[in-house]
């Protein structure tokens, strides 16, 4: 009995480790659309031939193929032409066959015992097989030097594959922070690993000017360096500066260098030239361009800055032109990216050649010249063959007729371009901006702010808006932004970046349904030893459990869920204040909690390795009772204030302008920039319970009760939700919702639910 036992334990282990061997065969990141598994494996040797056919880039790509496998393997593989259609023994052949169907990027690969084949009607197609073969070969193929004792084998499949959406792209902020050439091409090499297709090239900032351009020597010489940098957050203490002047361009040759070298990756590098905001640098070394002719200096801290170019100036526009025609000469893209994003107008407002302007041009208000601005640089870029893209703050006052809209502030911007009839680039910051925080914000590296883990980015839906099939169509890609503030250096970036730019790729190149995250996740512990052997500075720790509140609040009783952000691992609790172990509760379903306490969580995967610590406070609450007569009227009275405001309590003291409004919301009559609400009446509670609240804002935020802050939402942040549980007596109680913005997006929302747990329209129950 005890050998039977012992030999149903070692099939078993058997079985497992057949299981496991067979689910990390194809580690392939992005997966492809079909892929079947075959038996056996070719092994490419000193025998092995690189074989293409079709255009001049099939050549290309299989001697890259042939250069790029010789450091690892020291094999110095022949590439020739062939005759030959098929499978042919011992090579690993590139046809572009124009007889196939595809978009651009499809291919199919087949891998058998006796040889490899990709063929595809475009040479991008090829490009993308030869990236399949490269992560299905060992993860020691990507040394740049000779590895011993290795066969070079790549695992028996078919595939049939091709991108989902047309434009894949990743950002990368060089106006903050400034990185050396070979950081650029390492982070080009990624994208193109990763099937990514645009390198999306932020030139220009407040805090720096990157890009040479020969007419205008000064935006090298003086645009392009501070004179000191920020230390710590924007929004956190005193401000302390480092005292170092800092700084540094690309020439236009290292630029050509940088589109050349892309180009040879199959990726478009696409540039951003910052207009109308985002300026201040550029006034540094030509005042003559803003309102006030200056003196101006290189910004050297963060945030959003009322210098902007005069929109009333007509050297402002020839400047432009000629610093996009140099543009234009470097940078083949048919997209230029000219910004239009977080542009202040109090300038234009006071200025009286834009006043002057908006007269002749029947401007009504700052937002129609912004949009009289972006229009005529859309006019003269379109005249030269180029098309523009900018951040959905161009949708105001009217969208360019032929622009394509980047939608950062959530989607709702996206949506309103698809269904003008404009192409839109998803790049959410609730998804897809790289710079928050990826796990305990106390525990990582300062970082602008935020929170999104490597779930949540694969989590995203480009398709899953309010959009017709028509207008979905111009959903035509997705893109991961990365802003620098918080990042003076590449490995940083990387670490910041990766791996969830992964989850980027994917999204971009499967179809939501096909998607599993799971299976994503188990992928990636493969290909991080790819990323070992390439020296990429990778996150990978084990995340944090996420709760379903930040805090239990009950009368009685409550349930406290805990999530796992981090697959294969499991979760441990206590709630007697103890660090929690291995040894201690295994969390399988929700905590009952019925007394006050700490419940403490971690998460420890199948390497041991443990989480921080998450900790949630259970607190028993006793009812409160209003303290408010009713109201006469509906809504909420309203007072908007503008400036730059750094916390909710300098709008509670500052004097503003008196309206009303329906809900807790940002009036129309607000600017897009710099300003700060105070919502005041009372709210309606109709029956004794526990009631929750979220309060939402970009950025700071807070809410109160009975003249008690109940959630407090303060500072700079990008839109973050903070909830509070309250134990209410029926009755009438004030209410006061303090916001500012102060750059960088704006949003403003308090959700309520009532004692069934169901979402109220607050709107009914407000007054004033």
């Amino acid at each position: 009995m005890k050998q039977l036992s012992t030999l149903l334990v070692a099939i078993v282990v058997l079985l497992a480790s057949g299981c496991e061997q067979k689910s990390n065969e194809y580690n392939l990141v992005p997966y492809p659309q079909q892929l079947k598994a075959q038996q056996g494996s070719f092994t490419i040797n000193e025998s092995t031939i690189v074989s293409y056919q079709g255009s001049e880039n099939s050549r290309f790509v299989a001697q890259a193929f042939a250069d790029f496998i010789e450091p690892a393997s020291g094999l110095q593989l022949q590439v020739e032409a062939t005759e030959k259609g098929g499978l042919v023994k011992n090579t690993v052949c590139f046809i572009e066959d124009a007889s196939l169907e595809g978009v651009e990027g499809s291919y199919q690969l087949v891998v058998t015992k006796d040889g490899i084949l990709v063929k595809s009607n475009n040479p991008v197609g090829l490009f993308y097989g030869f990236q399949t073969i490269r992560q299905l070969m060992p993860a020691e193929v990507e040394s740049k030097e000779l590895v011993k004792n290795t066969d070079w084998t790549v695992p028996a499949v078919e595939i049939t594959d091709a991108p989902n959406f047309s434009y894949r792209g990743l950002h990368l902020d060089v106006g903050r922070h400034f990185f050396p050439m070979d950081f650029i091409k390492k982070y080009i090499d990624l994208l193109a690993l990763h099937k990514m297709n645009v390198f999306h090239w932020h030139l220009t900032e407040d805090q720096g000017w990157r890009l040479e351009i020969k007419k205008y020597p000064k935006l090298a010489e003086i645009a392009a360096f501070r004179d000191e940098t920020l230390v710590g957050h924007l929004g956190v203490g005193e401000r302390q500066y480092d005292g170092k002047r800092y700084g540094g361009y690309y020439t236009q040759e290292e630029a050509r260098e940088i589109v050349q070298y892309a180009a040879d990756r199959f990726i478009t590098v696409i540039p951003e030239i910052e207009l109308p905001g985002h300026a201040q640098a550029a006034l540094a070394a030509y005042p003559e361009l803003g309102c006030t002719g200056g003196p101006y200096e290189v910004a050297n801290e963060w945030g959003v800055f009322k210098e902007v170019y005069c929109a009333g100036n007509e050297e402002v526009f020839t400047f432009l032109e000629d610093v996009l025609v140099e543009v234009m000469d470097i940078f083949p893209s048919k997209y230029i990216h000219i910004g239009g994003d977080e542009c202040p107008k109090a300038r234009w407002e006071e200025c009286p050649k834009c006043k002057k302007r908006m007269q002749a041009e029947g401007c009504k208000d700052a937002h129609e010249l912004q949009s009289y601005f972006i229009h005529r640089i859309e006019k003269f870029l379109n005249a030269n063959g180029r098309d523009i893209i900018g951040w959905d703050e161009i949708l105001e006052g009217g969208l360019a007729p032929n622009a394509t809209v980047m939608s950062w502030r959530g989607i709702k911007g996206g949506e309103e371009a698809a269904k003008q009839g404009h192409n839109v680039i998803m790049t959410p910051n609730t998804h897809f901006y790289l710079d928050y925080y990826q796990n305990n914000p106390q525990k990582e590296p300062l970082a602008i702010g935020g929170y999104l883990t490597l779930s949540k980015v694969y989590s995203y839906n480009p398709m899953a808006g309010d959009l017709t099939a028509e207008e979905a169509k111009h959903i035509i890609g997705v893109q991961g932004n990365v802003w620098t503030e918080y990042m003076p250096e590449s490995d940083y970036v990387e670490y910041m970046t990766y791996p969830r730019a992964c989850a980027i790729a994917e999204v971009g190149w499967l179809d939501f349904s096909k998607r599993d995250y799971e299976a994503f996740a188990r992928r990636l512990q493969i290909h991080f030893k790819r990323f070992d052997v390439m020296g990429v500075n990778y996150f990978d720790k084990v995340l944090m459990p996420s709760p379903s509140v930040d805090k239990v609040e009950f009368i009685d009783q409550a349930k406290l869920e805990l999530f796992d952000n981090a697959i294969g691992a499991k979760l441990y609790y206590t709630s007697d204040g103890s660090i929690p172990t291995d040894k201690s509760t295994l969390y399988q379903s929700a905590i009952t909690v019925k007394e006050e306490c700490t419940i403490k969580a971690v998460a420890i995967d199948s390497r041991g390795r443990a989480s921080d610590v998450l900790e949630v406070q259970a607190q028993k609450l006793s009812f409160i009772e209003g303290i408010a007569e009713p109201g006469e009227n509906k809504g909420l009275a309203c007072k908007l204030a503008t400036g730059k405001f750094e916390k909710c309590s300098e709008v509670d003291e500052a004097n503003g302008k008196r309206l009303v409004v329906t809900d807790v919301m940002i009036p129309s009559e607000a600017p897009h920039d710099n300003f700060g609400l105070s919502l005041e009446g009372v709210l309606s509670i109709e029956q004794d319970g526990l009631y929750q609240f979220a309060l939402g804002s970009d950025d700071g935020s807070q809410l109160y009760l009975n003249d008690r802050l109940v959630i407090d939402n303060d500072g700079f942040h990008g839109m973050i939700y903070k909830k509070a549980s309250l134990a209410l007596k029926k009755g009438t109680y004030p209410v006061k919702v303090l916001f500012f913005e102060g750059g960088g997006g704006e949003g403003l929302r308090l959700e309520m639910m009532n004692v069934d747990g169901d979402k109220m329209q607050l709107s009914e129950y407000l007054s004033h």
